[in-house]
């Protein structure tokens, strides 16, 4: 089973992805990326996408143009858990 953060956990991690947002309405962060381009934008998602993948944990997440606007939860712990932690910083690890 799949443990949510508890409010410490939650705030040590967000501590740790600066660039990331809570949403609280969703127990969930966010993060918005811009890119140059729509070809930028999209290859962005494909490297994303396999990441996703090798994870097992899958984004929810929205492109306009240069605009990648990703949202990651866990809905088996119902909300928050170590799993977006670790996502969020392999996504964030994608463009160093």
């Amino acid at each position: 089973m799949i443990e949510q953060l508890d409010e410490s956990e939650r705030a040590a991690a967000l501590d740790a992805l600066g660039e990331w947002d809570f949403d609280d309405a969703r127990d969930a962060i966010t993060r918005r990326f811009l890119f140059p381009d729509f070809s930028a934008a999209f290859g962005f998602m494909a490297r994303v996408a396999l990441l996703a993948e090798q994870h097992d944990h899958h984004p929810e997440w929205s492109n306009v143009w240069n605009r990648v606007d990703i949202l990651l939860t866990t809905h088996d712990a119902g909300g928050l858990s170590a799993r977006d932690v670790k996502l969020a910083k392999a996504i964030d690890a994608l463009l160093d």
